[in-house]
Parts: C-alpha cells; sequence; structure tokens
C-alpha cells in the first residue's frame, strides 16, 4: 500500500518568500500537523509562543490521537458515565452537533470508530472488511452523542468514538485571531495544516492572495487565485490524506454515511467531487462546512453555505469548478485545463 498526505489544501501566495529587514515567521508541528504563524513586523517572541502555546492546548483537549486528551477520556468512557467538559471541548463539540443536524448527518463527530478503522494517514491503513465496515457504522449516529445541561457529555453506546479532525484545527485558528485581536497585531497569516486565515490588511492595502491547490497535482500547484480580506479558508479533498489499496483503488479519508448520498456507506465519498473549499469568518465553520459540503455534493452543499454565510468552490474530477452564490466573484483561473461554469 502507499499513503500520501499533501498539505496545505490552500496556501498563501505570499508564504513562499520572506522579505528580509522582518521576522521570521514561526513553525511548529501540532494538532497532527505542521502549523505556521506569520505575525510580519509583529513577530516578537513572546507573542508566537503565547500563539503556539494555545495550540499546544488545545491539541491536549481536542485530540482523538493522543491518550491523555479530554476527547480520549470522553471516548474511553462511552456507555460508562458522563464526563465533565471543558469549556473548549463543549463549543466544538456543541458546533459539530449543529453542523451535524443541518448537513443531515454528512458531518458526523462520532466518525471515530471508521476513522480508526481506515487508518488513513496514519501508520497502518487498509480496506477493511465488509463486516468490520458494518460494525463500524452501528457506532456512528451523532444523535447518541448527549450533552448535558451540568457541562458533562455522554456517549451513549459502548464502542462510540468522537473524531473532531473536520472542525478542530477551525476552532484552534479562530482561538488564534481571538488573542491577535487582543494584542492588536494589524496583520497575520495563519495556516494550521491547510486550514488558511489571513487576519487583518495587507500593508499596501491590497487583498490577500490565496491559493486553491490543484487536486490533480502536487502539492503548491493551484487552480485558481482568490483575492480576499481577513477570513478564514479551508479545503476538504480526495487527495489530502488517501493511500492506494492492492486492488490499485485510491482511498481517502471522509467518509460516507448512511442516508446522505455520498456514496457507498463506511467507504470514501464518490460523488464527482474533488475537492471543496470554504470561506468563512470563522474557520470553526469553514472547517466543518468544507467537509459537510464535501460530502453532500454541489446542489445539498451549495444551499448548506449559502445557509450559513459561507461561500464555497467545488472542484469536479471532470475538471469543471462551481461556487455557491458569490464564491467566484473574487477567484481567478490559472490552470486553464479545468473550466468554469457560469457564476449565480
Amino acid at each position: 500500500m502507499v499513503t500520501r498526505r499533501i498539505l496545505p489544501a490552500l496556501f498563501c501566495l505570499l508564504f513562499l518568500s520572506c522579505k528580509a529587514g522582518r521576522p521570521a515567521p514561526k513553525i511548529e508541528f501540532v494538532l497532527g500537523t505542521f502549523c505556521r504563524i506569520d505575525l510580519y513586523e509583529s513577530g516578537s517572541p513572546r507573542l508566537y509562543n503565547r500563539l503556539f502555546a494555545r495550540l499546544a492546548e488545545l491539541d491536549r483537549i481536542l485530540s482523538a490521537n493522543r491518550d491523555d486528551s479530554e476527547l480520549s477520556a470522553l471516548n474511553r468512557n462511552a456507555a460508562l458515565k458522563a464526563v465533565p467538559l471543558s469549556p473548549e471541548l463543549r463549543t466544538v463539540l456543541e458546533r459539530a452537533l449543529f453542523f451535524a443536524e443541518a448537513s443531515g448527518g454528512a458531518l458526523d463527530p462520532t466518525v471515530g470508530p471508521l476513522v480508526k478503522l481506515w487508518d488513513i494517514g496514519a501508520k497502518n491503513p487498509r480496506v477493511p472488511s465488509e463486516d468490520e465496515i458494518q460494525a463500524a457504522l452501528d457506532m456512528v449516529n451523532w444523535r447518541d452523542l448527549e450533552l448535558q445541561a451540568d457541562g458533562g457529555a455522554l456517549l451513549r453506546r459502548p464502542g462510540m468514538a468522537i473524531d473532531l479532525g473536520a472542525i478542530a484545527k477551525g476552532y484552534a485558528a479562530d482561538e488564534l485571531v481571538k488573542i491577535l485581536k487582543e494584542t492588536k497585531v494589524p496583520r497575520a497569516l495563519i495556516d494550521l495544516g491547510g486550514n488558511i486565515y489571513v487576519w487583518g490588511g495587507k500593508k499596501d492595502n491590497t487583498p490577500w492572495r490565496i491559493g486553491i491547490q490543484n487536486p490533480l497535482d502536487d502539492r503548491g500547484s493551484y487552480v485558481g487565485i482568490v483575492e480576499t480580506q481577513s477570513i478564514s479558508m479551508v479545503t476538504s479533498g480526495v487527495y489530502e490524506r488517501f493511500f492506494t489499496g492492492q486492488d490499485a483503488v485510491r482511498y481517502h479519508h471522509i467518509f460516507a454515511l448512511p442516508g446522505t448520498g455520498a456514496g457507498k456507506p463506511g467507504y470514501p465519498v464518490s460523488n464527482g467531487l474533488l475537492s471543496v473549499t470554504v470561506a468563512a469568518a470563522s474557520s470553526m465553520d469553514a472547517d466543518a462546512l468544507s467537509t459537510a459540503c464535501f460530502s453532500l455534493g454541489y446542489e445539498k452543499g451549495r444551499a448548506l453555505a449559502e445557509a450559513a454565510g459561507a461561500k464555497a468552490v467545488f472542484i469536479f474530477a471532470d475538471k469543471t469548478i462551481r461556487g455557491s452564490a458569490g464564491a467566484l466573484d473574487a477567484f481567478t483561473l490559472m490552470d486553464k485545463s479545468f473550466r468554469m461554469e457560469p457564476k449565480l
């Protein structure tokens, strides 16, 4: 089997160089990925340390891949007892459940059993048996995650497990922006493994230019550029984490769930899409919506993004590009082998 991970899915074109005479951006491995923050002229060691300390703190709360995290404690106690929640985990779970309901279950925070079973992006990815997949699906149902009035949470059935990979990095980016506001940083670029947040305005008052990755090519080649201000952009796609099985089929990490029409339940989504990029003021919303819209497909995904006040760019396997209302207004196509559908 061959595994592959290409990150980030988006990248700011200004990341490609660092001008002399200003502090260098800082990069650390946290939240399971390489995170890069560029504070430009505000880039003091003290502030960089504070930002990365916050990311490390959130990793200890939200990670499903470390035994000492708060989320892992909740998973270990499935069907045994309710577990008290920190404000951070409570906030993320509430928003995940909001989008689970809004998407008809296309985004489901209880997808952990499927994630662990396939192990895509980790050490031992494999194609499970039909019986294994069905057993995992039987444990996936966001309605069986109970958030209690006293601040605790309970997974109602044994074997259930939460995975917040579709929303946690977005929440983390929003938390960093809170610090930027508090410290009055005028401009910054946050890249949490492909979750991009451009904060403030560029010094010359021109828009930020964010490239959307070509889903059929290697990292650093982009299909188009979006010009924007103070916003988060997040992509979900077939190329971010995947492996090629012994059957020569490529299996990616976003799974079709029952009733969503995204393909065979328990297997990677198969609906003709290569990627979906969502732009929103809240990175947590952009993160969740990118996965939900990818799973739902163009028509339902577009409706969901518009209802949430976000913009979404859909890239299809036939190399067409479509957008929700207004999403392509600031998009410039760079790879002419793709073609844009008429704007809405």
